[in-house]
């Protein structure tokens, strides 16, 4: 929505830049991302209670993203370490499945058919898969422990089977 177009934004970009889950997306605090003196972290040490795979993990913030989280700060005025860094329209924290519904309307509204939660997640890995980073790497940035999960998760198109047949 307009009024809340900073935020929806950053979420947005938490998912496609980030790589989290929508669940950590929703589970993250103002603690967990902004240091004591109003900066964006440039990372993320997410607790076994906000993963999937009930590991800990640490994501890294680029500064892309960390620009992007900053300006939405700016829309924010409470600032305790322990409330939500992204709230509802009713300032309330978003619940894994409340997002989850956010993210499918979104993509509804704007026309884009197939669109998920965990569309941002993919573009992530994939984007990251398609500059050349291994894939031990991108299970790490995921958050993945087996390499097998991260596999499926890279998109692979004609063309990149064309430039690659032709490095032999």
């Amino acid at each position: 929505t307009k009024k809340y177009a900073l935020r929806d934004r950053a979420i947005i970009l938490t998912s496609f830049l980030g790589g989290l889950r929508v669940a950590e997306i929703a589970s993250l605090t103002m603690g967990d991302v902004v240091n004591p003196d109003g900066t964006i972290k440039n990372e993320i040490r997410l607790s076994a209670a906000q993963t999937k795979g009930k590991y800990p993990r640490t994501v890294f913030v680029s500064q892309r993203l960390q620009a992007e989280l900053a300006n939405y700060l700016t829309t924010r005025h409470a600032k305790g370490a322990d409330i939500p860094f992204f709230h509802t329209d009713h300032r309330l924290r978003f619940s894994p499945n409340g997002l989850c519904v956010w993210f499918h309307q979104l993509y509804k509204n704007v026309g884009i058919s197939g669109g998920s939660s965990h569309s941002g997640r993919k573009f992530f890995i994939t984007t990251l898969a398609n500059k050349g980073i291994g894939v031990r790497i991108l299970a790490s940035l995921a958050g993945h422990r087996s390499i097998a999960v991260t596999q499926r998760y890279i998109d692979v198109n004609d063309e990149q089977k064309r430039q690659a047949v032709e490095l032999i």
